[in-house]
């Protein structure tokens, strides 16, 4: 399909996992979402990630590496958001981390939508994509392949998220957890903050 191979997909989904199950904001996110709120919302949350994640993924299917090499306004302008919020979210881990978790739970339609803010804060996701589609896809492909990709990339992020949610509502692992949560969150404050920092000092695409 469009110069598209089942090894390709096979590499992509490789890569994938690779970069899935590296320390990162959205997994510790979803993980908090599922304590905080259950199942439910930590799935929504997985939800919101997929959608952005693949967005990304398209967007940079369709060029928009070139477009922030060719403005570098417009990416130095999403650069300077982008840190900013991840600064935000940084400071609220470490400032509670020592707090015990929240006891009003949020519903899986604001779960989805914080999701969706975390992968959004960060523009280099795109740019991370495009590196890796280059390397791993061929230059010809068609329109339908380019949406197979984006839909595969959708399909295993939520499925991803949706067994990080079942396994951290287990009892005994969100009972793990809580014993480990200032350190945790002082940790996922160091993984944003230094996100924050890297995105910011980089001034060009």
């Amino acid at each position: 399909m469009g110069g598209l191979a089942l090894e390709h997909l096979l590499l992509f989904n490789l890569t994938l996992l690779a970069a899935w199950i590296s320390l990162g904001p959205a997994m510790l996110v979803a993980v908090r979402a599922t304590l905080v709120s259950g199942r439910a919302a930590g799935i929504a949350t997985g939800l919101g990630l997929a959608t952005m994640a693949a967005l990304w993924t398209g967007m940079a299917l369709l060029g928009l590496e070139a477009i922030f090499t060719l403005f570098p306004w417009a990416y130095a302008a999403f650069r300077i958001l982008g840190a900013g919020y991840l600064f935000y979210l940084a400071w609220t881990a470490w400032r509670h981390a020592r707090d015990p978790l929240p006891q009003d739970a949020v519903a899986p339609r604001r779960a989805y939508l914080g999701g969706l803010l975390v992968n959004l804060g960060n523009p280099k996701s795109v740019l991370f994509a495009a590196s890796v589609l280059v390397v791993i896809f061929p230059p010809d492909l068609s329109l339908a392949a380019k949406a197979l990709i984006v839909a595969n990339h959708f399909i295993f992020e939520v499925l991803a998220y949706t067994l990080l949610a079942a396994l951290f509502s287990r009892p005994e692992i969100g009972a793990g957890y809580l014993r480990l949560k200032p350190w945790l969150d002082r940790l996922t404050a160091g993984v944003l903050g230094a996100l924050g920092l890297r995105l910011l000092a980089d001034p060009r695409p």
